[in-house]
């Protein structure tokens, strides 16, 4: 959900009105398993948006197929749609990728906004690029220590992971995003924005030369904090068929004025 939302131009709320299959042989979906439709809808909300938009939209989405080679019949349900206008046609999106469309619930719909609005605050985590060093540190006890792992990001700013150790207690990790102690969080929930920033971002190892702690055990030691970090967060589990690229600025740009636009792209059959 969080890579289609910083994608997409808009985030809307609508109701599928109509839902017709198209012949494969004009339009086929974009993997096997697949039927594209062409689908109207009544716009309820938009979550997300640099522009307006209509009562009426129009699009095309690819669904899947069930064993008997049907898919959902979705008329009447509300979905969100994670999509961009096209120019010169009003009412008509293009989704982010050809699958572009989720079912609505309630706990979506409350996981979604929850994400949105960390995402437009001016303290929402940056996006993690990836690290810039690690260093463990032994303390006066045995079994006494820090590890801090310092975090490169994508507009500079700061963020760092501390894993502290304790004489006969479980190692403890925090991240900051901000320089002063006081701001630094405890280990984000799952499907949050600064647990996605981190899960779907740190690299599975460290660069060997990010390491910078001055004995082999404490190079160890750093190593398995950063191992712990990563399980405690569990794995980013990116179900996507498609990677999205925005062809236009996505929403994010003018709300945070620093977020990456990708090289433009249209996915087709």
């Amino acid at each position: 959900m969080a890579d289609l939302s910083f994608s997409a131009g808009m985030i809307a709320l609508v109701r599928i009105e109509t839902q017709i299959p198209i012949d494969p042989q004009r339009a086929q979906a974009a993997l096997p398993g697949y039927t594209r439709f062409y689908v109207e809808a009544h716009a309820k909300t938009l979550l997300a948006g640099r522009k307006p938009l209509g009562r009426s939209v129009r699009y095309l989405v690819d669904l899947p197929l069930d064993w008997r080679g049907k898919a959902d019949d979705l008329e009447g349900e509300e979905v969100f749609i994670f999509a961009r206008g096209v120019d010169g046609r009003p009412g008509e999106l293009q989704l982010v990728t050809p699958t572009a469309q989720l079912r609505w619930s309630n706990a979506r719909e409350l996981q979604l906004r929850s994400l949105l609005r960390a995402a437009v605050s001016p303290d929402g985590p940056p996006r993690i690029t990836g690290v810039r060093s690690l260093l463990h540190v032994p303390g006066a006890l045995l079994g006494e220590g820090r590890t801090q792992i310092f975090l490169s990001t994508q507009d500079g700013s700061y963020a760092s992971i501390t894993v502290r150790h304790r004489p006969g207690l479980p190692p403890e990790w925090n991240i900051s995003f901000s320089e002063l102690i006081a701001d630094a969080i405890e280990p984000p929930a799952r499907d949050t924005l600064p647990w996605y920033r981190l899960a779907c971002s740190l690299p599975p190892v460290p660069p060997p030369d990010a390491n910078v702690s001055q004995s082999e055990a404490g190079r160890m030691q750093a190593l398995a904090d950063y191992r712990l970090v990563l399980d405690s967060m569990g794995s980013c589990d990116r179900k996507l068929k498609f990677r999205p690229k925005a062809v236009s600025p996505s929403f994010l740009v003018a709300a945070r004025g620093h977020e990456q636009v990708q090289s433009p792209t249209h996915w087709k059959a």
